[in-house]
């Protein structure tokens, strides 16, 4: 198959919208069980596209060109400003779209160049969590990212390392390798009703 053979949607302006909808109608409250279901769900849905992207990818229906193109239209979607009235509501996107962010770079650096050769996930993640607390946030992410390649090629994510962290963006970056390992184990979509 080439490029330019029409291959599968794997996300839509319409489909984040949608979810952005149901956020503004509902009365949301992260405490509540409900409430959190449904802004993991906006996360999971985004994370499983770019495991569907890298799927396709790996299983050679697009080159390496369309997989970064798709990862970056992905990407584009997500993290374009959210236009809701409510101050909290737009914290609680906000705080999706940050854990979101080290997906579609650790997905776009895999799809380039592969995993990372040398160190663990974990290794990773804790330099990253160092580099936060020196406040070098582009090397945190720097490292999130490369222990995101990892986890694509398949090294396990123990979420448990982001309870032994501080509090901050490399908490809820390994949040959003939560949502990609989970993506990559099960792509299925999330049910947007």
């Amino acid at each position: 198959m080439t490029d330019d053979e029409p291959v599968e949607t794997f996300y839509s302006e319409e489909r984040w919208q949608n979810w952005i909808d149901r956020i503004r109608e509902e009365d949301l409250d992260p405490e509540e069980e409900d409430s959190a279901r449904l802004l993991l769900n906006l996360q999971d849905d985004a994370a499983i596209a770019v495991a569907k992207v890298l799927t396709a990818h790996e299983d050679g229906r697009i080159g390496d060109d369309r997989a970064a193109e798709e990862i970056n239209d992905v990407r584009e979607i997500v993290l374009e400003e959210v236009a809701i009235d409510d101050e909290d509501k737009l914290m609680l996107i906000d705080g999706v779209q940050t854990s979101l962010v080290p997906v579609f770079y650790a997905a776009e650096e895999f799809v380039i160049g592969g995993p990372v050769e040398e160190g663990t996930v974990e290794e990773y993640l804790r330099a990253a969590a160092d580099a936060e607390r020196e406040e070098d946030l582009d090397a945190a992410l720097g490292y999130v990212v490369q222990a995101g390649t990892l986890v694509i090629d398949g090294a396990e994510l123990d979420v448990q390392i982001a309870e032994d962290i501080d509090y901050g963006l490399v908490s809820e970056w390994i949040n959003g390798l939560d949502s990609l390992q989970s993506a990559l184990a099960d792509p299925e979509v999330v049910d947007e009703e």
